[in-house]
């Protein structure tokens, strides 16, 4: 029996999507409009139009911000679109909500753009192991857009799998 070692998986048609590799590079900002608030409750027009004004929004450049309010406050809309204008110029994306909406959100634009076709009648093992922040939105929003065209959907490693979806015959 001494025979060739054969690598099936590098000889076969078998491709793999990590969703690490179009992750963009970038600080993640959460902003947190509480402490421009009287007494973490109340939007006092004036003042918070002057926070506005006189906060350095340069310092937000090449960001991924996240605009949202941890007091239980009632903030009208306005505030965090006015926040929104501000930092717009200089971050690469603004959401009104949490850091995992932003992710999200980031994603699918991102896979809005991806070009898939290298995917069309292969078998794909979406890479399951991330050091990065990748929402669980993220996946679906890939499944939706290789299952039109994969053979088969797996989630893992190639030495460890998880079946998703089978192409019908």
């Amino acid at each position: 029996m001494a025979g060739e070692i054969i690598n099936r998986v590098a000889n076969s048609k078998l491709k793999t999507f990590d969703l690490e590799e179009i992750y963009p590079e970038g600080k993640r900002v959460l902003f947190d409009i509480k402490d421009w608030l009287f007494e973490e409750i109340i939007l006092k027009e004036k003042d918070f139009r002057a926070f506005v004004k006189d906060h350095d929004w340069s310092k937000y450049k090449n960001s991924f911000v996240a605009v949202t309010c941890s007091a239980d406050a009632i903030v009208p809309s306005w505030a965090f679109m006015l926040i929104a204008a501000e930092i717009t110029p200089f971050a690469n994306k603004v959401v009104i909500g949490d850091l995992e909406l932003l992710e999200t959100v980031i994603f699918q634009e991102l896979l809005n753009f991806v070009d898939l076709r290298d995917f069309a009648g292969c078998p794909v093992i979406i890479k399951g192991c991330a050091e990065k922040p990748i929402p669980n939105s993220a996946y679906a929003f890939l499944i939706a857009k290789l299952q039109p065209l994969a053979r088969s959907i797996l989630f893992g490693e190639a030495c460890s799998t998880v079946p998703l979806y089978k192409a019908k015959k």
